[in-house]
């Protein structure tokens, strides 16, 4: 239920323009100045990881605004999860897909003609998200970027207040869905403490009037408050859900959220281990997943990071695991490098050929085969299939890339029937 417009444009570039010099990086949880901007956009730079963070003054927020979306290097595109999702899955000919974002005018003009939005999600104007890219080795001041990546912000109320989301789910009855998919709780971190808690509780009663034979699937996105991650595993949205995606930020601080396995990891460095994954991923779907004495729904995780992607589902509720993780995989090629198909010449292997499934019990060691690359394994009734990625060597575009890989996935898993 979140859409918008995304301004992507290079992240120094747009610095320069708003008369920024470089400096001393520091991560804020939320923006309220130029000056804040600067220092997280440094800070994340740095570390080569992505971000994103909520712009709490309106007025500073549009003239930054304006400034990037006048910019000659910024483009335009479809923005938010869902709205990405559902563009992803509009490219298919015998969908249709319905969409209850905000959508302002600049945003219903770029959407795909299979993607049908109710009146009621119409909007004046548009909610912009600026999107700031740096490629790998780029330098601004004595900062150098170890890996391409970008940092994305917005002061964006309607997406924030879940605002479409009733709309959406009074929508369902008449569209008749084979499958939902959620995503924008991230966007409710603008919210005061009160107001999110409150707008949580609609949520969850919303989403829980969704008829149970549709899969629900749940994207997540980089988030910083520890105890509202911990509302929505521990008693609110995951046990509502079928199917949850995310990659390696939020996998980490879903685990510190909530003391689960290495939790005391306060960053990655470099590739995240597999084992460590395969642990954290484990241990969501025993916590939190469906079993026999748990009234849970949650049966798949589909993770991914720039270097592989893990599918992980509870045993007898999903088929065609292999080509989904293969799908998703194949989309993060395709999409990166903004080819049709994988072109060998744009992409490299950067992904762990031989790994250990597990940091916490006697692990199996597992070698891939390049003949077959996806691997895999069992871990009390959880499935696991790991794939490398084709890294693209000069991304064109990294924005949307998860939504994108989780959409491809959800096209070629099989749910079955409960």
């Amino acid at each position: 239920v979140n859409a918008c417009v995304d301004v992507v444009l290079s992240g120094v570039k747009l610095l320069e323009a708003l008369g920024l010099e470089p400096g001393d990086g520091k991560n804020h949880a939320v923006l309220s100045s130029r000056q804040d901007l600067r220092e997280a956009f440094s800070h994340f730079m740095e570390r080569g990881a992505a971000a994103e963070r909520f712009f709490s003054d309106a007025e500073a927020f549009r003239d930054i605004a304006r400034a990037a979306s006048e910019h000659p290097v910024a483009q335009l595109y479809v923005g938010g999860n869902a709205a990405l999702i559902g563009q992803k899955l509009a490219t298919n000919p015998d969908l249709k897909i319905l969409l209850c974002g905000p959508v302002g005018p600049k945003l219903h003009e770029l959407l795909d003609d299979n993607v049908v939005v109710p009146p009621e999600s119409m909007q004046e104007r548009d909610e912009f998200h600026l999107i700031l890219e740096y490629q790998a080795g780029e330098e601004w001041g004595r900062v150098r970027a170890p890996a391409a990546n970008r940092f994305i912000f917005s002061h964006d109320l309607s997406n924030g207040a879940l605002n479409m989301l009733e709309v959406f789910v009074s929508s369902l009855d008449e569209f008749q869905p084979d499958l939902v998919v959620l995503s924008g709780l991230h966007m409710m971190e603008g919210q005061s403490k009160e107001m999110r808690q409150r707008r949580l509780m609609e949520a969850v009663a919303s989403i829980s009037d969704i008829p149970t034979d549709i899969p629900i699937h749940l994207e997540l996105a980089s988030m910083t408050d520890q105890d509202f991650m911990s509302n929505i595993m521990h008693q609110q949205v995951f046990p509502l859900v079928n199917s949850i995606g995310l990659n390696e930020q939020e996998l980490l601080f879903l685990t510190q959220s909530a003391s689960g396995p290495h939790a005391s990891l306060a960053s990655w460095s470099g590739i995240p281990d597999v084992g460590v994954v395969s642990d954290i991923l484990f241990w969501v779907l025993k916590e939190h997943g469906k079993t026999a004495e748990r009234a849970s729904d949650l049966t798949r995780i589909h993770f991914h990071t720039l270097a592989y992607h893990i599918l992980v589902t509870v045993d007898g509720h999903w088929g065609n695991q292999a080509a989904a993780v293969a799908a998703g995989a194949r989309a993060a090629g395709t999409q990166a490098c903004a080819t049709d198909t994988i072109d060998t010449s744009k992409v490299f292997l950067k992904a762990p050929l031989e790994f250990l499934t597990s940091h916490t019990e006697a692990p199996s060691k597992i070698s891939v085969n390049p003949d077959d690359p996806v691997v895999h394994w069992h871990r009390e009734g959880i499935s696991f299939h790991f794939t490398p990625v084709l890294v693209c060597k000069d991304p064109v575009r990294t924005v949307g890339l998860g939504d994108a890989i989780s959409a491809e996935g959800l096209l070629y898993s099989e749910a079955y029937p409960q």
